[in-house]
């Protein structure tokens, strides 16, 4: 492919503009206060995907939000590549940690990114990550350089579930058929050291509620008397790890894939600082399942972890009150093997058993996805690890991620399709967090590299 660099450094100011017009969007996908900003959001991604050149651009209807669907046709007895991405975004709460307004972009230097990174929520995690493929296909149509036919399906509920997502594919096999998938939602080891996700792990998220007392009681007329609903919640919570941090849910890990120590010298050989990594979260010590390396607990082993409690009395000052109810929100990462359904149900069943009788419990299952892992030997891979090779200069290394994207797994079920996964971003750019960040290198980088997957995975689909 030619001039590829040379077209981007002629439009990069507009394409670090238009990002920065996307994210402005608050598109929360979580809360319905912001229903109009997803919906905006989505007819400003199909109206990027026109301007990109796709010879069609639908904005489809579902139960829920809004899928964008676009499709580019070179030739039809050439493959066919489906990109998958996400508009929606998490909520920016904790709004006072970020030291810029999460739906106000703005571009400032740091240690890791002195060239400037998109402060902004979404920027990585999907929006910016989504728009280089945008990018990426405007450049190969501009310059008349697209290799093969391209289709885009960008949701906007991967935050909260992708349950219209679920219905969408089912419907729609034949117009999504395609002979790769590929994403752009993960990230790298770092911006010298390209990597390539070859595994995700699987999702089971649930709420629960204890509820003791009929109402709220005054904690010095009934206090010791009546069970406390948020100190029996944190009591229960505290019981679902023993000493070595392993889970004690029965039957948790009855099918958790053991890697062989072949695998895990294999994983050790990525560049990883363990100083750098306590530096960089302000921390003085890590923590996990014994036994086990950091980069091992969070990308091959499966974990239990609170994302929310609350209870009784939380405003300013004092209110000696004991609450009849206490609700937590609780996540477990899977791995392959693991079947999210059935690990939702032993934590529902061991939750409600260990509960003490002055106390009813309720779980409410609210969404989850199975575990994925890739091959390293299909044509997709070997032509994402050569568009790597080209423009870093080095070879990507096959990574294990411990994050979560439950629709690949419902990718390959319906489709019948592998995914590849061709992340641009860092740990460091605080996805879910406050202050969460895109590279502009980074993002520049990816639009380099995309169309250079094109042409690999093209060519090597003809031998």
């Amino acid at each position: 492919m030619q001039n590829i660099q040379s077209y981007i450094q002629k439009h990069k100011d507009r394409f670090i503009n238009e990002l920065i017009e996307l994210l402005k969007i608050p598109s929360v996908s979580a809360d319905t206060a912001y229903k109009d900003d997803v919906i905006k959001a989505s007819e400003a991604v199909s109206k990027s995907l026109q301007d990109a050149g796709c010879d069609t651009v639908e904005i489809c209807q579902t139960p829920g939000y809004p899928i964008v669907y676009a499709e580019k046709t070179v030739d039809k007895n050439l493959p066919t590549v489906l990109v998958y991405g996400h508009y929606d975004v998490q909520p920016p709460d904790p709004v006072d940690l970020w030291d810029s307004p999460p739906f106000k972009p703005i571009i400032k230097k740091t240690a890791i990114h002195p060239e400037g990174a998109i402060f902004a929520r979404g920027s990585c995690d999907d929006k910016g990550q989504m728009y280089m493929h945008v990018k990426a296909l405007e450049l190969m149509t501009k310059t008349d350089q697209l290799p093969c036919n391209v289709k885009f399906m960008i949701e906007g509920e991967e935050e909260v579930g992708s349950e219209s997502l679920s219905w969408f594919v089912a419907r729609n096999q034949e117009k999504l058929a395609n002979d790769v998938i590929l994403i752009s939602d993960t990230g790298m080891i770092a911006k010298d050291v390209p990597s390539i996700t070859t595994g995700l792990r699987g999702l089971s998220y649930v709420e629960v509620e204890v509820t003791g007392p009929n109402r709220d009681l005054h904690s010095g007329l009934y206090g010791g008397a009546v069970a406390n609903p948020i100190n029996i919640l944190t009591k229960m919570i505290a019981s679902l790890h023993d000493e070595n941090n392993h889970i004690t849910i029965p039957g948790f890990y009855d099918k958790v894939e053991e890697l062989s120590k072949e695998e895990r010298a294999e994983m050790a050989k990525a560049p990883f600082s363990l100083d750098a990594y306590k530096k960089s979260l302000d921390i003085h010590a890590v923590y996990g399942e014994e036994g086990y390396t950091t980069n091992e607990r969070n990308s091959i082993r499966p974990t239990l972890d609170v994302n929310g409690i609350w209870g009784g009395y939380t405003g300013e000052g004092a209110k000696t009150v004991i609450a009849s109810k206490a609700y937590a929100k609780i996540s477990m990462r899977l791995v392959p093997n693991q079947d999210w359904e059935e690990i939702t149900e032993l934590f529902k069943n061991h939750f409600e058993r260990i509960a003490p009788e002055a106390v009813t419990v309720k779980v409410t299952p609210h969404h989850g996805g199975q575990g994925y892992v890739t091959p390293i030997d299909s044509i997709g891979y070997q032509a994402a690890s050569k568009a790597y090779q080209d423009t870093f200069g080095t070879t990507p290394i096959p990574q294990r991620s411990g994050g979560s994207i439950p629709i690949v797994s419902l990718f390959e079920k319906e489709l019948k399709s592998k995914t590849i996964l061709m992340g641009f971003g860092l740990d460091s750019d605080a996805i879910h967090s406050p202050n969460e960040h895109f590279g502009v290198w980074n993002y520049l980088k990816g639009i380099e590299t995309i169309p250079l997957f094109y042409k690999h995975f093209t060519e090597l689909s003809k031998k």
